[in-house]
């Protein structure tokens, strides 16, 4: 697979057409996965289920309008979705019923949404999955990215702070303990040369909370893993004029090559007020995975389909799901054969 580096560009006016990058792993010989027909010609009744997020998140409702655009036009098949505790539980559910603290119990899923870094730490078997790795976790096959999961640093327009070096001494939201945000915020802050446990005055809100006290004149600055635009900085941005810090440079480059599920993106001038010029920062992806019993040429439907009527997608962040940025920060993880087959059609897979 041949993936060049790309900035990617997020606006608020996106065109509609944007899609969803689906991919997925060919089965072995001698197992039928979803999909793999009957060998007479006839269309099989297919059903599959699609693992997302809670129900408050992005991933459940986006997930659910995916899944009736598969149903609606490809013979036979049925994918059904329920809400999850999200990235990590999902990548268990590929192998079989998995419980979350939060979320309780799922059963098995032929497909999931998933963050790419937590992909990629359940394929290494590092973080969360250091103690309880996968039973397999090369079987773990990528169907493209969904939508970026981008990283936001915001001040307030009238504040002195203009670059990520400049946090020094300030009080920073930096996300909640174990979350994403924060993992993402201690990696940026030691590239830049601070040590997010002695060189600022750390505060770990959620980002409703940590966008109040910004507006609030309580916090100087606040890290977070959010779509664009994010709701959360629209609001104190309706109030307060705010700023979006650049994370680009060499720092940035140290990031990406340390960890490749990082990908540079473009936030346009104008996406919140204050915010008058580009700014480029760092994403990681909402990706669809699957497991190698997902039929070929079932994935390659999934795939076609998804592109094709992209267009129905209702979602805010169905706009920002393009094919441009489908293979963007995989890894090391491969592509589903299927989706492979369409992403080379189209001519962004050698």
């Amino acid at each position: 697979m041949s993936k060049g580096r790309r900035t990617a560009r997020i606006s608020v006016a996106i065109a509609a057409a944007g899609v969803v990058a689906l991919s997925a792993c060919a089965a072995p010989d001698d197992v039928e996965g979803p999909g793999s027909g009957n060998g007479d010609g006839d269309v099989e009744e297919v059903f599959l289920q699609l693992a997302t997020g809670s129900t408050g998140g992005t991933y459940y409702p986006l997930g659910g309008e995916i899944a009736q655009l598969w149903g609606d036009n490809i013979d036979g098949l049925q994918v059904d979705t329920f809400a999850t505790g999200a990235s990590v539980q999902n990548l268990r559910a590929l192998e079989g019923e998995t419980e979350d603290d939060e979320a309780g119990s799922i059963d098995q899923s032929e497909l999931i949404m998933s963050v790419n870094g937590v992909a990629m730490q359940a394929q290494n078997s590092t973080g969360p999955f250091a103690d309880e790795p996968l039973a397999s976790p090369d079987d773990l096959y990528a169907m493209g990215n969904i939508y970026p999961e981008v990283m936001q640093v915001v001040v307030r327009a009238d504040s002195d702070i203009e670059t990520i070096a400049d946090l020094e001494g300030a009080n920073v939201e930096i996300g909640p303990p174990g979350s994403g945000t924060e993992v993402a915020a201690r990696q940026i802050l030691e590239a830049y040369g601070l040590d997010p446990d002695s060189d600022i005055n750390a505060f770990d809100s959620t980002f409703g909370d940590a966008a109040t006290a910004l507006g609030d004149g309580q916090v100087d600055a606040a890290f977070g893993i959010l779509s664009v635009p994010a709701a959360g900085i629209m609001e104190v941005s309706a109030s307060n004029d705010v700023r979006i810090l650049a994370v680009d440079g060499d720092e940035a480059e140290q990031l990406i090559e340390e960890d490749p599920s990082y990908s540079p993106l473009t936030i346009d001038g104008g996406t919140y007020n204050g915010q008058d010029d580009d700014v480029v920062t760092l994403t990681q992806w909402a990706t669809l995975y699957s497991t190698s019993a997902l039929d070929e040429d079932l994935a390659y439907e999934l795939t076609r389909v998804m592109y094709e009527e992209a267009g129905s997608i209702g979602h805010d962040v169905g706009s920002q799901v393009v094919l441009e940025t489908a293979l963007d920060g995989l890894g090391d993880i491969e592509v589903h054969p299927g989706s492979a087959r369409f992403f080379e059609e189209q001519g962004i897979l050698d």
